[in-house]
């Protein structure tokens, strides 16, 4: 019989790190968009970094900061009880550092496309920041937010590098389906490997049919 569970553990993995990437990334995109300063090209070139670091190096920093020998892995297993690494909460952790240019990138892009007028027609009629940016720029980037929400829970389900760095192959803690394939792999049993890649397979073909489907009809209206 076959073992759902990876796939069940990928989907909480990218609906949790997804749902955390939006609530950050939103009003990050969006005063990056709208703000001049100095340090924006550095905090720009952080948030990118993800996408051209090899996973292998990125998940090596990763897990030296989450480490309980780090300060920061030392600090919330004395306060909190917890370890940062090998367990689903250092996946999340892990997958919205890795994530975070795939939700960032969209939604940014989304904002410097709105027009200055329609905001600083907004603050003329004595429109705050917040109100703003949820009544006037969120509208308007539907296309935008909708691309950043699908690629980034798609490229979480998909994540495989930094996973295993951090989390390893644990049973229902964080074996997740990438992970899945490889044991399977590992193990030669490639029937097995080949349900969950045509999984995979599927999902992703789907997702990206969403996003491209989605972005036409909201072309066309």
């Amino acid at each position: 019989m076959i073992d759902w569970t990876p796939f069940l553990l990928s989907f909480k993995l990218a609906f949790i790190s997804t749902i955390i990437l939006f609530i950050v990334c939103l009003p990050l995109a969006y005063i990056i968009a709208r703000c001049e300063f100095k340090l924006k090209p550095v905090i720009e070139s952080l948030i990118s970094l993800p996408l051209v670091l090899p996973p292998s190096v990125l998940g090596f920093y990763i897990l030296i900061l989450l480490s309980p020998y780090s300060f920061l892995g030392e600090f919330i297993q004395k306060h909190f009880d917890m370890r940062l690494v090998f367990n689903f909460t250092g996946l999340v952790i892990a997958s919205c550092i890795y994530s975070l240019p795939f939700m960032f990138s969209p939604i940014l892009s989304g904002f410097k496309t709105l027009p200055n007028s329609l905001i600083e027609a907004s603050y003329s009629l004595g429109k705050g920041r917040i109100t703003t940016l949820f009544r006037v720029a969120i509208p308007n980037i539907k296309p935008s937010l909708l691309s950043a929400i699908i690629i980034s829970f798609a490229h979480t389900l998909g994540e495989f590098g930094v996973i295993l760095m951090i989390g390893g192959s644990i049973e229902g803690e964080t074996k997740v389906a990438s992970i899945a394939i490889y044991d399977a792999v590992e193990i030669l049993d490639y029937e097995l490997a080949h349900i969950y890649s045509a999984a995979m397979l599927a999902i992703s073909f789907l997702v990206l049919f969403l996003v491209y489907f989605i972005n036409q009809k909201m072309a066309k209206k």
